[in-house]
């Protein structure tokens, strides 16, 4: 199930990168793309929107679930 999420301070590729590898190494992810030009970033897999929430927080970002 896809979890769509607004990530703030998201500002180049490197920063989408980050996110991505840091979602991507969370149990249940099966899936990340970042897009920081529209702030948002769409998981696939089955790990919870809090957990998300954290490992976004912990990469330096802000999200807006």
């Amino acid at each position: 199930m896809a979890k769509h999420i607004t990530v703030e301070g998201m500002s180049c590729g490197g920063c989408e990168q980050n996110v991505e590898t840091t979602l991507g190494d969370l149990p249940g992810v099966t899936s990340v793309e970042a897009d920081n030009e529209s702030d948002t970033v769409t998981v696939e897999g089955d790990a919870s929107e809090e957990d998300i929430a954290a490992a976004v927080e912990d990469a330096g970002y802000t999200p807006k679930v």
